[in-house]
């Protein structure tokens, strides 16, 4: 993932990746968000998640320490983190700043 993953943050559009856990009930609340938010916003966004149990090197990398974690990368730059799941609206608004 880690190759891949430099090339997919590199992307002009803005590139929201999720740091989640199976485990973890919050990752399971914001994923029908981000479903939601990536139907409404298309091709504006995309959105990549990743398991942090499966990718720790990754999270490790971006000092993921809590899930879920997302963060907003645009042409390979972080743009913006939050921890926590988060309402559809703020989300959006967050995308929308940065795109």
């Amino acid at each position: 993932m880690k190759g891949n993953f430099d090339k997919v943050i590199a992307s002009e559009i803005p590139v929201l990746v999720d740091f989640f856990a199976e485990w973890c009930g919050p990752c399971k609340t914001l994923g029908p968000i981000l479903k939601d938010v990536k139907s409404e916003l298309g091709d504006a966004v995309r959105i990549v998640k990743i398991d942090v149990d499966k990718n720790e090197l990754l999270a490790s990398k971006y000092q993921v320490k809590g899930v879920p974690t997302m963060l907003l990368f645009k042409n390979g730059k972080q743009l913006w983190r939050k921890s926590g799941a988060l309402p559809k609206q703020e989300i959006m608004g967050v995308i929308k700043e940065n795109s």
